[in-house]
This record gives C-alpha cells, structure tokens and sequence, in this order.
C-alpha cells in the first residue's frame, strides 16, 4: 500500500499539469496587449514554459517510479515522447475550440520547451537533482 502512494505522488503531479494544459487550452482566446507581436511572444512563451515543466514532471515520475540513474534512456525517452504526443494531441484538441486553432507551429514551440528542459536537467542535474 505505501508503495503505491509514493508511485501516486510521483504520477498525479504530471497528470494534474496535463488537466491544467487541457484547461488552458479550452478557453477562448485572449488578448493581452492587443499588439499582434507582444502577444505572440508572451503566449508562444507560456507554450515553452508549460510543456518544460510537463516534461520535468514526467522525467521525475519516472526517474522516480523506474531507474533513478542518469544512464537509463528511459528516464529521458520515454518523458520525452509522452510530452510530445500530448503537445500534439492539445493541438488536436484546440482544433474543436470556436476561437483557437491547432498549429504546427506550436507543437513546434512546444518541443522547444521540452528540450530545453531535457538539456538542462542533462546539464545540470545535480541542482535539479533537490526538487526530484
């Protein structure tokens, strides 16, 4: 039983972003500065911000839950893809939403942000190392 509590907590935070990512991209779109160019860049930021966190949270669920070693490709992989197709999947899903639109681009946008993330807990992973 304790086992699967610790599996839990490590597995609901990652689940909890992604329903918050659902979320988000179920509003209707906004406008911040009414300035086409600030607004592109202050949203195409949150896109590399979320979806760096998404993959943080899954690289720990599963460093945590499976091989807590930097050699394991899984830890890095796996997260990776997972972060990927949901990237792709919340495209889809704003496809259905009367004032957004599934681009490419963001999922592009998107990936940037889950490899800056990657490159950055593979560089720095004794600093990330604390909050895992």
């Amino acid at each position: 039983m304790k086992l699967n509590l610790k599996i839990l907590s490590y597995w609901l935070p990652p689940i909890f972003w992604m329903v918050f990512i659902f979320f988000l991209s179920s509003q209707h779109k906004i406008s911040v500065t009414h300035k086409f160019l600030f607004d592109f860049i202050i949203f195409k930021t949150l896109h590399l911000i979320e979806y760096a966190i998404l993959y943080f949270l899954l690289f720990r669920s599963f460093f945590k839950t499976f091989y807590q070693n930097l050699s394991s490709k899984i830890n890095f992989f796996y997260p990776f893809i997972l972060s990927f197709l949901y990237a792709i999947s919340d495209e889809f899903h704003q496809t259905f939403i009367a004032t957004r639109q599934g681009l490419f681009r963001d999922v592009i946008i998107d990936t940037l942000g889950i490899f800056l993330m990657y490159i950055y807990i593979k560089k720095r992973f004794k600093i990330v190392k604390k909050f895992l």
